[in-house]
Formats: structure tokens, C-alpha cells, sequence
């Protein structure tokens, strides 16, 4: 789960003035209360962790109801829930919204708490240390590249590679690396059954930048101009919603449960090659190329201020292309999230 408001670029920037800030700030709050863009939604994700529950070998199986006490399906949302935590008079509390609490309802609250406020401070955000666990879910590679690279805009040490390699050297019994903070095992694990899933949503890795009149532009070649960022495409309008959000949600056929059909796909995906510590890295990769797909028939329109509208070369024929695009990549993830499992708990 994402809100519009909290997905933000990952740019080399300079501090704004706090009036800038200021503002910056109300509108996103405005934003938050009124224009949700949940990542996968808590559906994709169920499935996700779903497929890679039937795809645990033995051990990891026993690791993970041991570590979890419960399925990675249903854990599979708790980095989302996490978002419902504010910050208040110097203090951090869960703060219940009844639109986005049903798939947080069985998550200890302060766990989510103490999760967040280790995790808020730690990393600049928006120009500002605050929020960094927000950050933990994407990166932002120009779709002009055909590979991620943390050379390139929009990666970071806490993106979302950065972040699934961190929880995996906690489930090694390793270290955490900086900026992270990662309480236990538990919570390593509970960031990986979410994170894995968000890196093969294309729109949560890849992403297109556009000039003030629509026209695509790449970060990483001349001078940088930070407004052309689209923030995942939150900030591109499509229709009732946002280019991000339309591909946050999955087919309703699919369930919060990965059917017979999709664990079939699953099984399909080929082996991750390489060392464990790379495997993010290529995924990520992988996910670039997919926004290629993602961004294909479209043509942008700016209409303000980090604001363009999206118009489909052949709309009908886009989502469904989109459509057999998302469960390509559900059945990635859950894969892969299995395969990660296998692989630290032969």
C-alpha cells in the first residue's frame, strides 16, 4: 500500500526554504486524506505471499511459522500498515483508518510503532529526515535504462534493493547495514514478505520523467531538473485516479489468494542467477524492463505544476496488456520470495 502523497523522487536536491517546505507539506497531507495509491493494494500482495507460502521448501516453511507465527500471506502487508503510524507532539502512534485497516487488524500496533519510529529519521526524505521508511518501498530508474544501477537517479542506500539486502543479512544472522534499523528477525522478515512483492510492481522501480510539457526526458544525462519527476506516476492523472494507482490494483478475479493457475505460473519462473547478495539487484533489473511495457502507448500532457495527463495510444489494448503484465510479474514475486526463503533456509 502507497498513498500519492508519500511517494516522492529520490533526487540529488538542495534545501528548500521552510515556507517552500511548509507548503510542500500541507498539500501533502491533503493529498494523504484524499488520494490513496496502494502498491499492488493489499490484494497483490496476499497473493504474492500466498504463492510463495505453497512454495517453501520444508525448512524454510518451519523457519517462517516459527519466526512469523503466521503465513506470509497475511505478513505480506504489514510494511503498508506501517504507514498508518504518525507522528504527534514529539511522539509516534497508530493512527486507525478504517479505508486501509482491514489487512492490518492482526499486527501487534506497537511493534508497527517502534518499527516506524527507528525507521523515521534516518535517512533524508522529501529534503527532510522524517518519513525514511517510506522510502524503503521504491526506487525511481529512468525507464530510459534497461537495468538498475546506484549509479543512476533514483536509487539510493535505502531503496527498496537496499532495503530487501538489508533483511536478508539480518536473516543471516548478520549485521544491519546503515541506515536501516532492524529490531530482529521477525521484522526482517516481515519487510522482505512486502518489499519483494513491491519491487515487481513496474510503476515501484521504474519510472518515466517528463519535461513541463509532457515530453520524456532522462535524469541521468545533461542537467538534472528535478521537476520532471512523476513520483511513480502519482503524479500523473489518469482518469479518476493516477497512472500509479491504476497499476497498484490487480484483476478482482484474482483473489487475495493465489489460485491453482497462478502457482502453475509461479513454477514457471526460471531460477534466479548469481549470488544471493545480487538477486535484488537483478530483480530490480528485471522490473526496469517491465516499465518499458508499462509506459509503451502512452503520451503525457503537462497541466501544472508536477502534473501531466496520460492519453492511450489504444486504451482497450493497453490494459490489456497491463493486465497480463501484472500477473507476469505477481507470479515473480511470489517466486522469488519464495526462492529467497529457500535459499537462506535450505
Amino acid at each position: 500500500m502507497r498513498y500519492s502523497a508519500t511517494r516522492s523522487p529520490l533526487l540529488p536536491q538542495t534545501r528548500a526554504s521552510m515556507t517552500f517546505q511548509t507548503m510542500r507539506w500541507v498539500l501533502a497531507v491533503l493529498a494523504l486524506m484524499c488520494a490513496p495509491a496502494l502498491a499492488w493494494g493489499p490484494e497483490g500482495h496476499q497473493v504474492i505471499g500466498s504463492i510463495a507460502d505453497q512454495l517453501l521448501n520444508d525448512h524454510a516453511k518451519q523457519q517462517v511459522a516459527k519466526i512469523l507465527g503466521t503465513k506470509l500471506r497475511v505478513a505480506s502487508t504489514w510494511a503498508d500498515c506501517a504507514r498508518s503510524v504518525q507522528q504527534s507532539g514529539g511522539s509516534f502512534h497508530y493512527v486507525v483508518n478504517p479505508r486501509f485497516e482491514a489487512p492490518c487488524t492482526s499486527f501487534d500496533k506497537a511493534r508497527l510503532v517502534d518499527y516506524v519510529s527507528r525507521n523515521w529519521s534516518n535517512c533524508t526524505y522529501e529534503d527532510m529526515p522524517t518519513n525514511c521508511h517510506k522510502v524503503f518501498h521504491f526506487a525511481d530508474v529512468a525507464i530510459q535504462h534497461d537495468t538498475y544501477d546506484r549509479t543512476y537517479v533514483g536509487t539510493s542506500d535505502h531503496d527498496v534493493v537496499s532495503a530487501i539486502n538489508a533483511a536478508i543479512l539480518v536473516l543471516q544472522d548478520k549485521p544491519t547495514p546503515t541506515p536501516f534499523s532492524i529490531k530482529d528477525q521477525k521484522e526482517a522478515l516481515f519487510m522482505l514478505a512486502h518489499f519483494v512483492g513491491d519491487i515487481h510492481q513496474p510503476l515501484h522501480v521504474g519510472a518515466i520523467y517528463l519535461d513541463a510539457a509532457g515530453g520524456p526526458v532522462n535524469p541521468d544525462a545533461g542537467t538534472l531538473d528535478k521537476n520532471s519527476a512523476t513520483a511513480g506516476g502519482n503524479f500523473i492523472n489518469e482518469g479518476h485516479g493516477n497512472l500509479h494507482a491504476d497499476w497498484d490494483a490487480i484483476p478482482k478475479r484474482l483473489g487475495t489468494s493465489a489460485n491453482k493457475a497462478m502457482v502453475t505460473k509461479a513454477k514457471a519462473v526460471p531460477h534466479t542467477a548469481g549470488p544471493l547478495e545480487q538477486w535484488a539487484t537483478t530483480w530490480a533489473s528485471d522490473t526496469v524492463m517491465a516499465a518499458h511495457t508499462a509506459f509503451k502507448g502512452l503520451s503525457f500532457t503537462g497541466t501544472g505544476a508536477h502534473k501531466w495527463s496520460v492519453e492511450f495510444d489504444n486504451r482497450k489494448a493497453y490494459v490489456k496488456s497491463e493486465n497480463q503484465l501484472k500477473e507476469k510479474q505477481l507470479a515473480k514475486g511470489g517466486t522469488r520470495l519464495a526462492e529467497l526463503l529457500n535459499a537462506i533456509w535450505p
